[in-house]
């Protein structure tokens, strides 16, 4: 798969670290020594090929005395690891207080061990090398962020009886990804329901979908299909999504039973 190229936001932050390097008269050299990387990452930076850290951030900003300008970017550079059509997406995710998914094809995301992750990566986007594998793979487990987040969100996921049933990454990775699983589901704020292989029709027969409400009580819904996403923000298709997703988990099995299933996906692996 092809890079995608720098964004907006990568492009000027690299112009704005070069204009402050070249009126401070400082080499790449001199500003790399002060931030405690190479010459070569600077330059990558100013060229927008490398995604800097917020660390480094910090650091150029100090070294190119730019008085909180460049540090003023850290929060949006914080998701440019992320894929484009999926940024907008994650900055709500960070700031949810209510999320609900419905997961049709595989374990969601935010539930995903390292393992299952890598294994999604490599047989769902292909052409991506070894480093790039793992640099998505990183970007995911960092989402998991919000789990640890003061105060915790609320979580709910509907996930399809299918999806535990087939051994992503084969059968070590597919029982530490359910006992995973089962962990998330005692968490007091996480909510996990399985709907059942036998449930002849049911509310999400069209594909992925998770809700965000925000602390700022803004509804969001996104959408995955085949060849594409889309995030959505009209309050009446918001509302309409919502429905339908309080319509799968009144279809799906109770939390309890859905343990029990996880346990005996578990055994018959």
């Amino acid at each position: 798969m092809a890079e995608e190229l720098p964004s907006a936001l990568r492009l000027t932050f690299g112009k704005q670290c070069r204009l402050l390097r070249d009126s401070l008269h400082l080499s790449r050299e001199q500003v790399g020594d002060s931030c405690g990387v190479s010459a070569s990452m600077v330059g990558a930076v100013e060229r927008a090929e490398r995604i800097p850290d917020s660390q480094l951030i910090k650091s150029l900003d100090r070294a190119l005395k730019a008085n909180g300008l460049l540090a003023s970017a850290i929060e949006g550079m914080s998701v440019e690891k992320y894929r484009t059509f999926f940024r907008d997406f994650v900055v709500l995710e960070r700031q949810c207080f209510l999320l609900n998914a419905y997961a049709p094809l595989a374990i969601p995301g935010l539930l995903q061990t390292r393992d299952y992750a890598r294994a999604i990566f490599r047989m769902s986007t292909a052409g991506l090398t070894d480093e790039q594998v793992e640099k998505e793979v990183e970007a995911r487990i960092e989402r998991q962020q919000v789990f640890q987040r003061d105060p915790r969100p609320l979580l709910t996921f509907v996930i399809e009886q299918s999806v535990l049933e087939r051994p992503i990454g084969g059968r070590e990775v597919m029982r530490e990804q359910l006992e995973h699983l089962l962990f998330c589901a005692r968490l007091h704020f996480v909510t996990v329901q399985i709907m059942p292989t036998a449930r002849p029709e049911h509310a999400g027969l069209n594909g992925y979908m998770s809700l965000v409400t925000t602390k700022e009580h803004r509804h969001v819904a996104y959408l995955e299909f085949p060849g594409g996403s889309q995030l959505i923000s009209e309050r009446k298709r918001v509302a309409t999504l919502d429905e339908r997703y309080g319509m799968l988990r009144a279809q799906a099995l109770s939390p309890e039973e859905s343990a029990e299933l996880i346990e005996k996906s578990m055994g018959a692996l």
